[in-house]
């Protein structure tokens, strides 16, 4: 239940009856003083005594008590009030500063009544407006960043592309066979376009929000098995082996089988790209606890240290000089990390000098 006066109410009613006890106490110690004065130094002071007197007659009451109480009425809450207004001209001038664009300064005030709550209340205003525009500023260069990858990743094989087929439309090829092989490039050329559009739109409906899942009871076991069998010739091309250790029992997940179809399908891609030098690809399942967790081994070059921590971001390269040629958009992994967090799952990456190897962890459906 709510007083029925909140705390500066009765600090300001304290303040005036306090101020006017002090007052009349004050004035009461005035006129015994000034009695024993008057009394010690009368023939001096009688005459004053008698001015004074009749000033009060003229007047109907005693000018001089008035006079005196107004100003020690004064001094008295200026004094009392003095912590107070101290308070509120710090926060006048905390205000101030934030206006001027100062938003890392803060009110020092500390206090239990509402002057200290308003304090409060202002620093954690100023805290959160540093905040949002701490995260505007990162929005925006995350969106000047986004463009800048974009327009260099989507150029590169533009201009092959125009380059290309500039060279048929002029007729600049000997042959049929060379006129095929022109045609060829810009065909994959515009394979990998349109991979990187249909890569950056996925990734941009995930970080908003937009793709709902057509969640179903999915065997894990039997869903990665399979993509290993359709990588398997794939995988041969490269000269490279892949290996597929599935647990005895089923782990059954409640999760949309194309999505995760997709993001297991990115982390093999990934590791017969970077993993050629292993010549092997190692794919284990296993359950801990209430967890399914898949690990996908390669045993080729390390990802440095440093490059680890970042490799899940959008358009991370660990090449930074590399071109679409040799890697990727960089938003394949950024796709399997949105993937497996749809579905409630993490995804961890580990690199030494023997191997590298990404685990999922997803949660098991409940019996």
């Amino acid at each position: 239940m709510h007083s029925f006066f909140n705390k500066l109410q009765w600090k300001i009613i304290l303040l005036f009856f306090f101020s006017l006890g002090l007052t009349f106490a004050t004035l009461y110690v005035m006129v015994q003083v000034l009695d024993i004065i008057y009394h010690r130094y009368r023939p001096q002071l009688y005459p004053l005594v008698l001015r004074i007197i009749s000033v009060n007659r003229y007047v109907g009451f005693s000018l001089w008590q008035s006079v005196v109480v107004i100003f020690l009425f004064i001094f008295y809450v200026m004094l009392l009030s003095w912590g107070t207004t101290r308070k509120l001209t710090r926060i006048i001038r905390g205000v101030k500063k934030m206006a001027e664009g100062h938003l890392d300064e803060r009110i020092p005030v500390r206090s239990s009544d509402e002057i200290g709550m308003l304090a409060d209340q202002i620093n954690a205003m100023a805290e959160q407006l540093q905040l949002s525009l701490a995260e505007e500023r990162m929005a925006t260069q995350a969106k000047n960043e986004l463009i800048t990858n974009v327009s260099h990743d989507l150029r590169t094989p533009l201009t092959s592309i125009i380059g290309y087929l500039r060279l048929i439309e002029e007729d600049k090829y000997k042959d049929e066979v060379e006129l095929r092989y022109y045609v060829n490039i810009a065909y994959e050329k515009s394979k990998r376009m349109n991979r990187l559009v249909n890569d950056l739109f996925d990734y941009t409906r995930m970080g908003f929000g937009q793709i709902p899942l057509n969640r179903t009871s999915i065997d894990l076991v039997q869903l990665v098995g399979q993509l290993t069998a359709e990588f398997t010739l794939q995988v041969r091309n490269h000269k490279m082996e892949i290996e597929w250790y599935p647990p005895q029992e089923k782990l059954i997940v409640h999760g949309d089988g194309d999505k995760l179809m997709q993001a297991f399908e990115n982390l093999i891609t990934n590791a017969i790209r970077y993993g050629k030098d292993g010549k092997r690809i190692e794919i284990h399942a296993a359950k801990e606890n209430d967890l399914a967790v898949v690990r996908i081994v390669n045993f080729g070059a390390p990802i440095p240290s440093m490059d680890l921590p970042y490799i899940f971001d959008r358009f991370y390269r660990v090449e930074k000089s590399r071109s679409l040629d040799t890697g990727g958009a960089g938003l394949g992994l950024a796709i399997v990390k949105s993937i497996v967090e749809l579905h409630e799952g993490t995804i961890l990456a580990l690199s030494n000098p023997q191997q590298t190897e990404f685990i999922v962890r997803l949660p098991l459906q409940s019996q």
